[in-house]
């Protein structure tokens, strides 16, 4: 196993597409790294570029201590893993399997041996002897990882393996590839743009927006300390609330719709006098409480309900602004009732508006 290393990596296809752009950032040996971003954000080209299958226009790869900007795919010792599986229909599974070892000419033994300890551990050696077009989509995809797992590679790069399986099987496949890392203890690059995907399996995730690192940390700081708007913006369902507006007396004052919130104190203390910043908060960090309470934030009217069971999310129009805001499931509002709401202070984020960077210093949010 190995770890990977991107120093100042960038990729332009042509004369000025930039695919990817001064991309630095270390994945350390048995990690579990998940690349992610909307479509066109540079994640699968960083892995191309990773793998060998793209040449990088600038920056360095290492795997472990080598560099190998110079090194063919093949000998890179990595296995990939695609999107579309890329098995050899007119081969059985075992045959798929075996291909590699094959091709290095290993003894039969050998790989008799290797075929059978990846099969029986992917619970597909009852498969051997058929061919993968007569079998269904999840059984594929464990074969294409017994492709790549009997080489014993340094590391896996996984290409949105899960995006062609249904939705029950997405989630069995989710659990057992993080099983599967963890037991192999080895380095895995997985891209997708799932954020339940991204977020369920990995040790870290690198979020990237039009070929930038925006961010690179663990599930947890990346939704509760998103360091850029778009982090804030792009992780978690419903999106974050976001307002923009400027810091008066120690009141957040929206640009438009005449909205008006107290910043707790420790955060007054971050901003200057009618300083520019989007003010955002995540759904589960606002109430509906009654109108008679003490301190209420923000008034509103419910314009959309939505029950999902063990939550109801609710869209609320307040000074033109338009809310998400979950509750538990026994509170049912109807459309048009007007409400009152309070948003936990210790939840806030604050972005400037120019760099859209936060300008909280990161762990700001003590009470999380």
């Amino acid at each position: 196993m190995a770890k990977v290393s991107l120093r100042n990596v960038g990729k332009v296809f042509g004369e000025d597409v930039v695919a990817v752009k001064d991309l630095s950032m270390e994945i350390e040996d048995g990690e579990f790294l998940v690349l992610l971003g909307p479509s066109g954000c540079g994640k699968t080209t960083t892995l191309r570029m990773i793998a060998g299958l793209e040449t990088q226009t600038s920056g360095e790869i290492y795997i472990g201590d080598r560099l190998v900007n110079d090194l063919r795919a093949g000998d890179r010792d990595i296995a990939f893993v695609f999107q579309f599986y890329a098995l050899y229909p007119h081969l059985s599974v075992y045959d798929n399997i075996s291909f590699p070892l094959r091709a290095q000419k290993l003894p039969t033994k050998e790989v008799e041996k290797r075929v059978m300890d990846v099969a029986t551990r992917l619970r597909i050696d009852h498969l051997l002897k058929k061919r993968p077009g007569r079998l269904p989509g999840g059984e594929q995809q464990r074969v294409a990882l017994g492709r790549a797992m009997v080489r014993k590679p340094q590391v896996f790069l996984m290409d949105e393996p899960l995006t062609n399986l249904d939705a029950s099987l997405r989630g069995d496949m989710r659990v057992e590839l993080k099983h599967l890392q963890q037991e192999l203890d080895t380095t895995m690059v997985y891209v997708t743009h799932d954020q339940i995907e991204a977020m369920s399996m990995s040790h870290r995730i690198a979020v990237l927006d039009r070929g930038v690192l925006q961010q690179i940390d663990t599930p947890y700081n990346i939704y509760r300390h998103p360091q850029t708007l778009f982090v804030a913006t792009f992780i978690g369902s419903p999106p974050m609330n976001i307002i923009k507006g400027s810091l008066f007396d120690g009141n957040f004052v929206s640009d438009e719709g005449n909205l008006k919130y107290t910043l707790p104190t420790k955060m007054q203390s971050l901003l200057e006098r009618g300083q520019q910043v989007y003010l955002g908060f995540r759904s589960e960090d606002v109430s509906i409480v009654d109108s008679d309470e003490p301190d209420v934030d923000l008034s509103g009217t419910v314009m959309l309900r939505e029950p999902l069971g063990d939550e109801t999310n609710y869209l609320i129009n307040s000074y033109g602004f338009r809310f998400n805001v979950k509750a538990p499931p026994k509170l049912k509002l109807p459309e048009g009732e007007t409400v009152a709401m309070k948003i936990n202070p210790d939840r806030i984020h604050l972005f400037d508006v120019n760099t859209e960077q936060s300008i909280l210093p990161k762990g700001e949010l003590a009470n999380v």
